[in-house]
């Protein structure tokens, strides 16, 4: 199924994360902003995906990406272990790098249409300045899979204020 083009309209519902015994506080005093989480999101050179293998083990690998739209975007070969688990199974989790102030993204990864290609690739190369005009051709023409991950929910997890800040933003 392919992605649309369109950018999510509204902010994220935040919560707590339901998590007993942790001795979070009541309410929504204090929790994060999403802007938080979108700057950390934009920001993050790296990123880990966990796919899930046909066996239902877990497979966890760096990906370079972009976070536009709403959505976390990231190329990898068709015969990529992650690729292949997608295909199969397109649930998943998007780490940014710093675990110091996380963010979490649970997802459906999604195969990117040709006009989130299009856009996803200028702004690709000036992110990590890397020239795609070798695999431009593969990535359009839909040889090669984009893929978009929707998030569903995410967690924002600052370490320096884990107590009072942990927030969860639902999607759906």
């Amino acid at each position: 199924m392919a992605t649309k083009k369109t950018k999510q309209s509204r902010t994220p519902t935040s919560t707590r994360p339901y998590a007993p015994g942790y001795g979070f506080p009541k309410g929504t005093k204090g929790l994060l902003p999403w802007s938080w989480a979108e700057q950390r999101l934009k920001k993050s050179h790296n990123y880990w995906i966990v796919t899930v293998k046909p066996d239902g083990s877990p497979h966890a690998m760096i990906v370079w990406g972009m976070w536009q739209d709403g959505r976390f975007l990231f190329s990898t070969g068709s015969q990529s272990r992650k690729a292949r688990n997608l295909a199969a199974n397109p649930n998943c989790i998007v780490c940014t790098e710093q675990a110091h102030e996380a963010v979490i993204v649970e997802g459906v990864a999604e195969i990117a249409d040709v006009g989130v290609r299009h856009k996803m690739i200028p702004a690709y190369e000036r992110k990590y300045d890397w020239d795609l005009s070798a695999m431009k051709e593969d990535i359009l023409s839909m040889k090669e899979p984009v893929f978009a991950v929707r998030p569903k929910v995410l967690f924002g997890l600052w370490e320096k204020h884990f107590q009072s800040k942990s927030t969860r933003w639902k999607l759906e």
